[in-house]
């Protein structure tokens, strides 16, 4: 059936939401191969964006220049939580690409017109909770349907994801098996904390006193694999200072790392486990400060995690943390950047296999959780919309959906590289 867009940005008029628009509009123009709109609750905001588009356009750098102008652009409104409005929209465009969180307070109703609609879907949630609760709820119908429900589409967890499908890809091609472990090390960033991962993990916590299976669900390794599948060698997510003897360094908890990993393990699981039964899979930041260094960047994430969980302290760092809507300047946000090493350990005796590891590193040229963020969602939602991709309507991650396709887009439009060490 043919569709008035292929991409609706939806919450156009947020830090995030704007910086997509941006992005499309820097690759695209309004009028190009590409039909798209932006959206949200407020036509009178949404101008605005469309207002602050023309200037993007008139920027040395922009290549929109020729292939019509910000005017052109349209707009498209509904109310976040009203379902008929959603779908009526959702029947207009083959991919619902959204920035509006936190998604289990605004994102179920989006999620179940596109299914209802098979409109493709993609976003930037964390929430592991609210994912698993849409899956077991709309993965029949979503198969149903056609629609591909892609979450965790920017920093969260695309980096982690391709870059262990990169990797394992690498170890097949030399050595015709798949890697028994994985790791991930962040290795430097530069950028500031986006306000709408700090909501929507605040809301998460708020959630979890109100239901304690919640709280069961954030602590599972396995959560978001499929029913019958969520079972595995890896534990709990780290939380002290280790020291890494494959990276001569100590290393900290990586703060993403209780999302990132779930998604990984519910690729291979989707993928019918290419990447092994016994695969394992962990996350950790690399401290070049030593043991001290290590244990102090520990404590104090234990010391937030803890502040976090209690209600009333809760609601004192919310009051002094970003809010959605905050973000770094245009300037910040080119200055910033993310280097993550990967390490893919060979499945043979470690005393005679070790030359066949193989080592990667992932890198991004903007701030993680905004510059880079929005051109890796605007990829992913490009390559919903146009690319030829193998899987049918239902809940994926960007790896089992999206593979090499988006891999390749990454690399040649987003500053994402994904380059062998050795």
């Amino acid at each position: 059936m043919a569709r008035e867009f292929d991409i609706i940005v939806w919450g156009a008029t947020g830090f995030t939401g704007a910086l997509v628009a941006e992005y499309l509009f820097q690759r695209h123009g309004a009028r190009s191969n590409v039909r798209w709109a932006i959206g949200g609750r407020n036509a009178a905001k949404l101008n605005a964006v469309r207002g602050q588009l023309a200037a993007v356009a008139a920027t040395p750098t922009a290549t929109a220049q020729g292939r019509g102008a910000a005017d052109d652009l349209a707009i498209v409104t509904a109310d976040a939580v009203d379902l008929h409005a959603l779908r009526a929209l959702a029947a207009r465009t083959k991919v619902f690409c959204t920035t509006v969180g936190p998604y289990a307070r605004y994102g179920s109703a989006l999620v179940a017109a596109c299914v209802a609609e098979g409109t493709h879907y993609c976003d930037l949630t964390g929430e592991v909770p609210w994912m698993q609760q849409m899956i077991e709820r709309f993965q029949v119908d979503a198969e149903r349907s056609g629609a591909r429900i892609v979450h965790t589409c920017g920093f969260d967890s695309i980096p982690s994801d391709l870059g262990v499908y990169f990797v394992q890809r690498e170890m097949r091609a030399r050595y015709g098996v798949a890697a028994k472990q994985v790791k991930y090390r962040a290795r430097g960033f530069s950028g500031g904390f986006s306000g709408g991962t700090v909501a929507s993990m605040l809301n998460m916590l708020d959630e979890a006193d109100r239901d304690p299976q919640i709280r069961s669900i954030i602590a599972d390794a396995y959560a978001l694999n499929p029913h019958g599948q969520r079972t595995g060698p890896d534990g709990n997510d780290g939380t002290r200072a280790v020291y890494d003897s494959d990276f001569a360094s100590w290393t900290a908890p990586f703060v993403m790392a209780g999302i990132n990993t779930r998604v990984v393990r519910r690729t291979n699981a989707l993928l019918g486990f290419p990447y092994g039964r016994d695969f394992r899979y962990d996350e950790a930041t690399l401290v070049p400060g030593g043991f001290l260094a290590a244990s102090a960047m520990s404590l104090g994430m234990g010391a937030f995690q803890g502040a976090a969980a209690i209600a009333p302290l809760r609601r004192l760092l919310a009051g002094v943390l970003p809010k959605p809507g905050d973000g770094p300047t245009a300037a910040q946000r080119e200055r910033g950047y993310f280097d993550i090493a990967l390490l893919a350990l060979h499945p043979g005796d470690p005393s005679t296999s070790a030359s066949k590891n193989i080592r990667a590193t992932v890198k991004g040229d903007r701030d993680p959780g905004y510059g880079s963020t929005a051109k890796m969602l605007g990829e992913a939602a490009q390559c919903l919309a146009h690319d030829a991709l193998s899987v049918g309507g239902g809940f994926w991650t960007p790896a089992s959906a999206m593979g090499d396709a988006l891999l390749n887009r990454l690399i040649e439009h987003a500053g994402v590289s994904f380059s062998l060490d050795n």
